[in-house]
């Protein structure tokens, strides 16, 4: 098969078109012939030499495909009420850019009524990490409000959907007046250039000085300090990447006075078990909201992972690219001819 792999640690052009086995399906697994395969933060970190795969996962980066089941463990599937050749997406802790991709049973959902393979290709990743990070381990009710730092990144508009359409009150952070206005037309009450203004400020005074009540943060560093400033009484701060730095800096009596929360997590490591709760959770309160079109994949820009000579691996390159760029508003998909 086909795959497209990190030649060695460094820029976009490190990414190469390669030929793999085809891999082989174990207990509990599917082989899935994909369509598409999701880009995300960690596969440009991974490409970089930061963030290695876990043990035991392909070394192939990718974490997210939909596709088709070709192969796998039936006993498992019935259990889920899948079958070979079902249409499904799945997340994964390696190996997405490739034509065919092992996945655990338990992180295959089924593709939404009426969504393409690309659509759903940009779904697992970051919908189980909203899920888990902000409604499991940040608490998010109806009625609260969220602050969504980088709301028109793919865990943003994520987040901003999910949040909305499940009855929260919710405010973005964007680098341009262009992307407040898509993080608006998706349902934010309010966005907030960072650029321009203090997010600190503007979060207070939105909120009429109560603060927000979570804080979903893909910044780190000096952020953390800012954000325990607007967060409301028992407010919850998420951390799920640190982009602007690993160190910060925090107000430990403030924290005591306002009964402040600090967490984070990351979820390529975790067991298949957390993913497969993550999964069930994501079927019983998300997929009914795409189904209905009350949240929808936000798709930017589609590249194709062959070229037309199938000897590079230019799409993905060009797709790494437009992610170090940040000039995308949610996900950057690759697509395989052969699926």
């Amino acid at each position: 098969m086909n795959v497209i792999e990190i030649a060695s640690f460094g820029g976009p052009d490190v990414l190469r078109m390669a030929t793999r086995p085809l891999p082989v399906a174990g207990d509990g697994e599917v082989l899935i012939r994909v369509g598409a395969s999701g880009i995300n933060r960690p596969d440009v970190l991974q490409r970089a030499g930061m963030y290695p795969a876990p043990a035991g996962a392909s070394d192939i980066p990718g974490l997210e495909i939909a596709g088709t089941i070709v192969s796998g463990d039936e006993q498992a599937l019935n259990k889920v009420g899948l079958q070979v050749g079902d249409r499904v997406c799945a997340l994964v802790a390696g190996g997405g850019y490739a034509e065919y991709c092992v996945a655990p049973v338990g992180q295959c959902l089924p593709v939404p009524r009426g969504l393409s393979d690309v659509e759903a290709a940009s779904l697992p990743e970051t919908f189980f990490t909203v899920w888990s990070n902000v409604f499991d381990r940040g608490g998010l009710k109806a009625g609260e409000t969220l602050l969504v730092q980088g709301g028109s990144s793919g865990i943003g508009v994520t987040a901003i959907q999910m949040a909305k359409a499940l009855g929260a009150h919710v405010i973005a952070t964007a680098g341009s007046d262009a992307k407040c206005e898509a993080c608006l037309a998706l349902g934010a009450d309010h966005a907030i250039n960072y650029k321009t203004q203090d997010f600190q400020v503007e979060a207070l005074r939105l909120t009429d000085g109560r603060g927000v009540d979570l804080v979903l943060d893909m910044v780190a560093g000096s952020y953390v300090a800012k954000e325990l400033q607007c967060l409301a009484e028992d407010g919850r701060l998420v951390i799920i990447a640190v982009q602007g730095g690993l160190q910060a800096e925090i107000n430990a009596g403030l924290v005591m006075r306002k009964r402040l929360t600090i967490t984070g997590s990351t979820l390529r490591a975790r067991p298949v078990a957390f993913k497969e709760s993550i999964a069930r959770a994501c079927l019983q309160h998300v997929w009914p909201l795409l189904e209905a079109g009350r949240i929808k994949p936000v798709v930017h820009s589609i590249f194709p992972a062959i070229d037309a000579a199938h000897t590079s691996g230019s799409g993905a390159s060009q797709a790494h690219t437009l992610m170090e760029s940040n000039q995308h508003v949610g996900k950057i998909v690759l697509t395989w001819s052969a699926a």
